[in-house]
């Protein structure tokens, strides 16, 4: 007899994954739509969503300028820019993940959080504001990749450990930097706000940011998303890649350029926040299988999800606001436990 239609194994899993991706989309739309009203000074539904149809339609106000200019400039922001970083985040982290074929890679491997760190304390110091500081991050970040890959195409051996290594080492340095940076800052402000950026936060989120690291952000995500086919071929090796006339060199290269790109861009908005690159990408995993194809787009809406949820909770547990960074420690370090004493193989 005839199997019937849909009852193959690999379509159900594949409806599965479907619907997982599905589920995490309408997951994504309802904490953003939740997000918008939260807050010390709350915004009604109806509130909310007319202030953002009045941009588009003639709508009677029938709110107060005050939460006019709270939604508009401190909270649309800041919910954007959460968005955005932890779609960023989430998506180089799986992409390093496949290229460099190994699931504990993260995307500050290539040393771009520690180069924005070191372009924000140096902008610190010299008394730049917001934007020029997210500016100088930004640079140095993309810098410092390039600088990494100068490095490893100067050196030889197994092409993937040499990067790494150069990125290890040069982001050494930039530490080294930072820690200098700390050590020559006026204690009374600069240090002080050296440190906080370091925590990495959201509380300064404005329009002039989610406006600098928009195009840098979409351009990479997307060369991400068009790619993630490819992404499976370069977890097989470059022989196998070869057999199928795939060039794996410069797939890396296009991969790791897209990765950094979106890397950098959040780091320049949102300071040092980690382990959203590792723990996203592995729990998707879960979900929906190694399959790029699959995997790429769910990590996107997960990471998207989970930093807005953290945000939520930074801005609103306690009294004085908790730096994300901090929390979503908090979270990864003991999944990355997790992850390297479970008995089956990572």
């Amino acid at each position: 007899m005839p199997k019937l239609e849909g009852t193959d194994p690999g379509r159900r899993i594949s409806l599965r994954e479907d619907f997982i991706i599905m589920a995490l989309a309408v997951i994504l739309v309802v904490i953003t739509s939740v997000s918008l009203m939260l807050g010390k000074f709350p915004i009604e539904p109806h509130e909310a969503i007319c202030m953002l149809l009045g941009k588009v339609f003639p709508i009677d106000q029938f709110w107060t300028n005050q939460q006019q200019t709270l939604f508009f400039n401190v909270r649309l922001p800041r919910i954007l820019l959460a968005l955005m970083v932890g779609c960023c985040l989430a998506a180089a982290g799986a992409a390093f993940q496949g290229t460099f074929q190994n699931p504990l890679v993260s995307p500050d491997i290539l040393g771009a959080s520690q180069g924005a760190a070191l372009g924000a304390a140096i902008a610190i110091l010299l008394g730049a504001s917001a934007f020029a500081t997210s500016l100088f991050a930004f640079c140095f970040a993309i810098a410092t990749v390039f600088l990494v890959l100068l490095i490893s195409s100067r050196a030889k051996g197994n092409r993937i450990l040499v990067v790494v290594l150069a990125g290890v080492m040069v982001s050494s340095l930039f530490q080294a930097g930072v820690s200098f940076t700390k050590l020559i800052a006026d204690p009374t402000d600069q240090l002080p706000a050296i440190t906080y950026w370091l925590m990495g936060s959201l509380t300064s989120a404005k329009m002039s940011d989610v406006t600098l690291v928009a195009a840098p952000m979409i351009i990479g995500c997307v060369v991400l998303f068009a790619m993630r086919w490819r992404i499976n071929i370069l977890t097989m090796g470059d022989d196998e890649a070869a057999t199928m006339g795939v060039n794996a060199k410069r797939m890396r290269v296009v991969v790791l350029l897209a990765a950094t790109l979106v890397t950098a861009s959040s780091v320049a908005v949102s300071g040092m926040v980690g382990w959203v690159g590792l723990v996203i990408p592995h729990l998707c995993r879960m979900l929906v299988g190694c399959d790029y194809r699959k995997l790429l787009p769910a990590s996107m809406l997960m990471g998207a999800s989970f930093l807005l949820l953290v945000d939520d909770i930074a801005r609103l547990v306690a009294t004085s606001e908790i730096p994300i960074g901090i929390l979503t420690a908090f979270v990864g370090a003991p999944f990355f436990l997790y992850l390297i004493t479970r008995e089956r193989k990572i």
